[in-house]
């Protein structure tokens, strides 16, 4: 039996209402699953950019206000982020160097960190103390601090 007319509709309706409601369940049950696979991305292109200077990018993929080391203003826009992008990824640590190498550690479902040494000491992997923090916000995942965790 074929349904054509007004059933029909009605069928495809219902079809779409049913795919709809499955795939908001899907996200409502598995959001780390999907945070993980967009950090994974997230981390591909930030590191990227920070490795190749790119400071445009990597000024796109940061939060403001960005948090800072404890007694450093913060950063509070784009403009203050380009000017001070020197003290931020090679003032204690060198990120470009670190990052090469540098494995996310998942603090939370929206949050992982980068841990690098000492610019003065890059092969200590054991001590490193500068944290770069990155959060899932509502428009994704951001750089969102700097921290020198023996502060």
């Amino acid at each position: 039996m074929r349904l054509s007319g007004p059933d029909c509709l009605v069928s495809v309706r219902v079809t779409r209402g049913r795919t709809w409601i499955a795939g908001i369940l899907i996200l409502l049950l598995f959001p780390t699953a999907f945070a993980q696979t967009d950090f994974s991305t997230f981390w591909k292109k930030f590191r990227s950019a920070v490795i190749d200077g790119d400071k445009a990018t990597v000024a796109e993929m940061t939060k403001f206000p960005l948090s800072m080391p404890y007694g450093v203003k913060a950063v509070k826009k784009n403009e203050d982020f380009l000017r001070r992008y020197n003290e931020i990824f090679k003032g204690e640590a060198n990120a470009a160097q670190c990052f090469g190498s540098a494995e996310p550690q998942k603090e939370s479902a929206r949050r992982y960190a980068i841990y690098c040494p000492f610019k003065d000491t890059p092969e200590d992997k054991e001590s490193a103390p500068i944290r770069f923090v990155f959060d899932l916000t509502k428009s994704g995942w951001k750089f969102a601090g700097l921290d020198n965790i023996n502060e």
